[in-house]
């Protein structure tokens, strides 16, 4: 119940702000126990802008997969230098993923939504994990505008995959909020996206999408609209 309150009080406090002001507030509320986790999109390219320039102290971890595109390794290297700001980088387990490879094969993700989600799990979810011992509150760049998924996504909610409190200072921004803001801001970002790439993940999950596409049709392009979640963020209270 408690939790319940806290988040109900942090969606109405952060509600009517502008992102800076939102940043500024989910810092003064949980200081050295908050991590903004980011898959070096275009969303969390803005909020990593954001937390810079106004709460450098918040730690940016990401999650290097194994499987990553050249281009993403690029810019998590082209982020630290123009930023001055270290971004954590957290692997798989090595041990778990030369077992997975050995009993399922290399690109075990294509055989089955089981096979997909224990590489997700291993490669993703198991070192998130890691990356968030201590924290009370992480921060993302979902946004509710991005799949069927995520629109009952909110400002803030528990996060029960994971054991603490999810914040989501972009779910209600629109696509070209986000590339505004980068525009105006001159804000590093993967060159894929200008490639038809509005979405990227794993290379071997990605692709470019067609015109008329979701532009989470590049992810997961085998499988249905509904199951096209990590584990991340599947909503789980």
């Amino acid at each position: 119940m408690a939790r319940q309150l806290m988040v109900s009080e942090l969606i109405e406090k952060l509600n009517p702000l502008p992102l800076e002001e939102r940043i500024k507030t989910i810092y003064s509320t949980f200081g050295n126990e908050l991590v903004f986790a980011s898959s070096m999109g275009a969303e969390d390219q803005v909020i990593t802008d954001v937390i810079v320039k106004h709460c450098p102290e918040i730690r940016i971890i990401t999650l290097d997969t194994g499987r990553l595109f050249p281009e993403t390794y690029k810019l998590i290297d082209t982020t630290r230098q123009r930023y001055g700001k270290e971004i954590e980088v957290f692997f798989p387990d090595y041990k778990e993923v030369e077992s997975m490879v050995r009993q399922h094969g290399i690109n075990l993700f294509y055989h089955s939504i089981e096979n997909r989600k224990l590489c997700c799990r291993i490669r993703k979810i198991e070192p998130l994990k890691r990356a968030l011992e201590g924290a009370a509150a992480w921060i993302t760049g979902l946004r509710r505008e991005q799949s069927v998924t995520r629109i009952e996504n909110h400002l803030a909610e528990w996060d029960g995959s994971f054991g603490l409190i999810k914040i989501n200072p972009l779910i209600d921004w629109t696509e070209k909020q986000v590339w505004d803001y980068i525009v105006a801001n001159n804000v590093p970002y993967n060159s894929l996206h200008d490639k038809h790439f509005p979405s990227i993940g794993c290379q071997p999950c990605t692709r470019a999408v067609l015109p008329g596409e979701d532009i989470r049709a590049g992810r997961w392009w085998w499988e249905n609209p509904e199951q096209k979640e990590c584990g991340l963020h599947w909503k789980n209270h």
